[in-house]
């Protein structure tokens, strides 16, 4: 059996999509025209004589015999070289098994060309969302609100004047190749220490990398290559922006952990200073983008921050990128209470006047009801689907099941979550593919029926 397996491992090598068998073919044509050339030049005529023995050997040997001999002989010589070359691989790398170079010529190949994905919003939500998404492309960028004024990135941004690391670290995490020591190293959290308690490690990174390279972005790219994540993560801005909440009843709340404390409705948003300037890396991906992603997370302050800065907003509204909206599945106290779908939807219409920054939004529709009666207690109720005012918008509405069915929390759950978005995404590529907006590269990428776990069963 460890035989077979063992045999099953080295034939993978061979499958189609990673680029193997066509420089293996390259490699035994150079070493054959090598030989021939070699042999040329010291006049052994080595076609002449292997033609001329060939003549003398094969009326005494079948063909079927001969074929056979050669056809296997061929095949056997071949996996010896495939064993032999990844064995020379795997020892240089040390690691005694191949799974991961599996995955990562499968992912250079296959995920390399999957669909240009970009997802906006903040807190864990965006990175709930980016840890489903990895599995369809590589082509992903995760653009962070920086706004929070909270916790160990609130301490950091008022102490060392850097925009807040900490919903940057977690797309990093996130986005991550494995989940594996160096990940849970980057979001390990001091519970003890002078200074130290409450931050996180990767906080603290990115902090002394942005010191040593100059800012925020720079930082961001050379801590995504020390966890090799799949796509690119870029802080919406690099101004220091305070989010800035007019409350129903007229007072001014400034902060955003302020804004949540308040209990408050929220009758407007804007932040300080009033016009941020984009990182222009933002910019681009909006332009290049098929598939634009808007949550899930808060909609005041994680959300809708990013489309407070003009550039990006308008951006958004240009794009040729079929856009999506994740609705949160409960209302948010403080913040969203009461709110159904449609008012989520209005909020953002309302912020950026006459833009078309929605397709289609993405809704739960199933709730285990003992979670509805524990959320209840904390003042938390589904978010309704007003479905004839959606529509009234031009607002496609994609209904599915995106929580956990075990969890004793509402989470979204990242595969259902990022499937659903795919699927929805394939059907509206199609179609505006036809209409010349795309090429079909993510397309075909998305059409490939293998998977990284599928690679790995073979």
């Amino acid at each position: 059996m460890t035989r077979i397996k063992d045999l099953s491992r080295q034939a993978a090598w061979l499958m189609p999509g990673l680029y193997i068998k066509r420089w293996l073919g390259v490699l035994v044509s150079g070493v054959l025209l090598l030989m021939v050339g070699i042999a040329l030049l010291l006049n052994l005529q080595p076609i002449n004589s292997t033609i001329h023995l060939v003549r003398h050997i094969a009326p005494m040997i079948p063909p079927w015999v001969s074929g056979s001999i050669l056809v296997f002989g061929g095949i056997g010589l071949l996996f010896f070289g495939v064993r032999k070359t990844t064995g020379a691989i795997f020892e240089a790398l040390g690691t005694k098994t191949d799974p991961n170079i599996l995955e990562a010529l499968y992912r250079r190949n296959r995920l390399d060309q999957g669909p240009r994905v970009v997802a906006i919003g903040g807190g864990t939500g965006l990175s709930t969302l980016l840890m489903g998404l990895k599995q369809y492309t590589n082509n992903i960028t995760a653009i962070v609100t920086v706004c929070d004024d909270g916790g160990s990135s609130g301490r950091l941004r008022e102490e060392f004047g850097i925009i807040p690391p900490g919903d940057i670290r977690n797309c990093i995490a996130a986005l991550a190749d494995e989940q594996d020591l160096i990940t849970a190293l980057f979001q390990y959290r001091f519970k003890q220490g002078h200074g130290l308690e409450g931050h996180s490690f990767g906080n603290l990174f990115l902090s002394v990398l942005c010191s040593i390279t100059g800012n925020m972005v720079q930082a961001v790219k050379e801590s995504s290559k020390v966890l090799n994540i799949r796509g690119q993560v870029l802080p919406a801005s690099l101004d220091n922006l305070v989010l800035v909440a007019e409350m129903q009843d007229g007072t001014i709340v400034r902060g955003e952990s302020h804004i949540t404390e308040a209990q408050s409705s929220i009758r407007r948003l804007t932040c300080e200073p009033a016009s941020p300037q984009p990182v222009p890396e933002v910019l681009e991906a909006l332009q290049k983008a098929e598939l634009v992603i808007l949550g899930p997370g808060s909609l005041y302050t994680s959300v809708l921050p990013n489309l407070l800065i003009p550039e990006v907003a308008q951006a958004l509204d240009k794009a040729h990128a079929v856009k999506v909206y994740v609705c949160n599945v409960m209302t948010q106290p403080g913040e969203t209470d009461a709110f159904s779908v449609g008012d989520h939807l209005q909020v953002l219409a309302d912020h950026c006047p006459g833009k078309k920054l929605i397709d289609a939004v993405l809704v739960n529709n199933w709730i285990p009801e003992r979670l509805v009666e524990l959320y209840a207690t904390y003042g938390s109720v589904p978010v309704l689907i007003d479905r004839d005012r959606i529509h009234e918008m031009d607002i496609a509405i994609i209904e599915r099941v995106l929580v956990d069915e075990g969890d004793t929390s509402i989470r979204h759950n990242p595969k259902r979550l990022s499937r659903s978005i795919i699927q929805w995404f394939k059907k509206e590529y199609r179609r505006k593919f036809r209409s010349g907006q795309f090429d079909n590269t993510g397309l075909m990428a998305l059409n490939a029926d293998a998977s990284e776990k599928d690679l790995l069963q073979i």
